[in-house]
């Protein structure tokens, strides 16, 4: 598994499990679902750092 992989997972996860084809036009939804899992971490990790 390279990084690419490793980063991109949790966009694939998910596109397979709502039985999408994760390089469909061109990993645009995989690319947004990665986008929402780790805006979700990086906002639990700053809210933690603040608190």
């Amino acid at each position: 598994m390279t990084l690419a992989d490793l980063i991109l997972w949790p966009g694939t996860k998910i596109c397979e499990w709502l039985g999408v084809e994760p390089t469909s036009d061109s990993g645009l939804i995989r690319s947004m679902f990665n986008t929402f899992v780790y805006l979700i971490i990086f906002l639990i990790i700053a809210w933690i750092a603040v608190a």
